[in-house]
């Protein structure tokens, strides 16, 4: 019998309806999974036990009186530890914020979930401030990927890509400035949206600007938008908010079958590097043996880079611009104290200008002209999500990579925060190593409905095979840091 903590959300909900088990059941497995394994991942700061469980038992008695408050009622879920959480410390990985708070917010996200009834878990490591593709911190230490403990889960959201990879709770909420979401997913086997910039309201806004979003994570397609259609939706608090969804974005996945016409008519431009990339052939192989399942489930698919150039000079002065903002508030001695990496890129960009901010902008309103242009002619664009598997969790780029900077390793993924477009990173199978692999597909703004649906074709077709977690006891065990 698959253990609880192997389930999705989606399949704990028909366990809850049938009464086979209880929110209880699923969060008393998510916690054990936590406490046996987290040593070896250090997935979680924060675990909050009995709140955790008062929260179950409230949904175990709305179950049972029939008066479920829908499908986000009673699934474990964790919040990384970059959003407000009322009763629980913000700490962003950072030794600059003080624990003792005051902590009575919660972010937009976090209300959303209390209000649908799910079971919030605890919080997941982030690096300092969220600046970087993998997660570890001067203040919480080095996360691990559950797939091998030597291994980074990536980040900014390796916390709650590892805790979802490792059956710790199936949705986890994560932040995304530049791959922050997707990078981890590709790395961890799990699967991550990045939607259009707004459709997930995010206050207290971020100092990264329109680059940040919120996404969902989660070990299936289906999950991860039931969770967006939990947490998106217009605020009041972020001016940048879109309106709310018309549509749920679950709402056409059911109906798909594994069939040769689930993406007739699709057109889908393939590029495996956006023209300035470089692949690990093994990544490159499993991302064309993906674009050729999708063909064969009538997709007009034609191999095209799309017409623009790296942008990573114009993200690197919106980014650590947006860095030393942050860093504003707690004193002039704060530099010193941060992580190394950070201190250096703020310290690169602490000249740049006005006009230079112009500039990256400017740089970057070109870009969304180019993708939509791209996008009169192309449903979708498909690209390796990462162009790498996971590296060793203590570097900060892969041995004898050329940079340390996690921009340099990560092509793929920082382009579509420039343009805001909607992202989904879905596994695609793996190294011969063992390691998974990301395949991306990104949609013009606002057809996040289209990403998602040619990402659950996909995932029909491909078995689902990567999507369900490995045991963590197979992957874990014994395993420690």
């Amino acid at each position: 019998m698959t253990h609880l903590a192997e389930l999705t959300a989606v399949e704990l909900l028909a366990g809850y309806r049938s009464g086979d088990f209880t929110p209880v059941d699923a969060t008393e497995a998510a916690l054990e999974r936590i406490e046996t394994h987290d040593g070896a991942i250090n997935a979680f700061v924060l675990v909050d036990r009995e709140s955790a469980l008062a929260s179950a038992r409230d949904s175990a008695r709305r179950w049972a009186d029939g008066e479920s408050l829908g499908p986000a009622d009673g699934i474990p879920t964790s919040i990384k530890d970059i959003f407000y959480t009322a009763g629980w410390p913000t700490l962003r990985g950072s030794s600059l914020i003080d624990e003792a708070g005051p902590w009575d917010v919660d972010a937009p996200c976090v209300a959303r979930l209390r209000d649908a009834g799910a079971v919030l878990i605890g919080k997941t490591a982030s690096p300092e401030f969220a600046w970087k593709g993998t997660t570890d911190s001067q203040r919480f230490g080095i996360t691990s990927n559950p797939w091998d403990p030597s291994l980074t889960a990536g980040g900014s959201s390796g916390g709650a890509a590892a805790a979802v990879g490792a059956g710790m709770g199936p949705w986890a909420v994560g932040t995304d400035g530049g791959g922050s979401v997707r990078i981890p997913a590709a790395f961890t086997g799990t699967v991550a949206i990045k939607a259009t910039y707004g459709t997930v309201p995010m206050y207290p806004a971020s100092p990264f600007g329109t680059l940040a979003h919120a996404g969902p994570m989660a070990r299936t397609v289906t999950d991860t938008a039931l969770l967006l259609d939990v947490i998106s939706g217009f605020d009041s608090r972020d001016w940048s908010a879109l309106p709310s969804p018309t549509r749920p974005f679950a709402a056409d996945l059911a109906s798909l079958e594994a069939d040769s016409s689930s993406l007739a008519g699709v057109r889908i431009g393939y590029s495996p590097t956006l023209g300035f990339g470089t692949n690990d052939p093994e990544v490159e192989q499993r991302v064309r043996e993906a674009v050729e399942v999708m063909a064969s489930l009538g997709a007009d698919i034609e191999e095209v880079d799309p017409d623009i150039e790296d942008p990573v000079e114009a993200f690197h002065v919106l980014w650590f611009t947006g860095a030393a903002k942050v860093l504003e508030a707690y004193g002039p001695g704060a530099l010193e104290k941060i992580d190394p990496g950070l201190r250096q890129g703020i310290e690169k960009y602490a000249d740049a200008s006005a006009l230079d901010y112009l500039s990256a902008t400017a740089v970057r309103m070109d870009m969304g002209v180019r993708m939509g242009n791209f996008h009169q002619k192309y449903d979708l664009l498909l690209t390796p999500t990462m162009p790498i598997p996971a590296f060793d969790a203590t570097r900060q780029a892969p041995a004898g990579w050329p940079s340390e900077l996690w921009t340099s390793w990560t092509p793929y993924t920082y382009p579509f925060n420039m343009t805001q477009q909607p992202a989904v990173s879905v596994p695609c199978g793996l190294t011969s190593s063992g390691l998974p692999v990301g395949l991306q597909i990104v949609a013009a703004r606002t057809r996040d409905h289209s990403a998602l649906r040619a990402a659950r074709a996909y995932e029909i077709a491909s078995g689902e095979k990567f999507s369900a977690p490995v045991s963590p006891a197979a992957r874990v065990g014994g395993a420690g840091r």
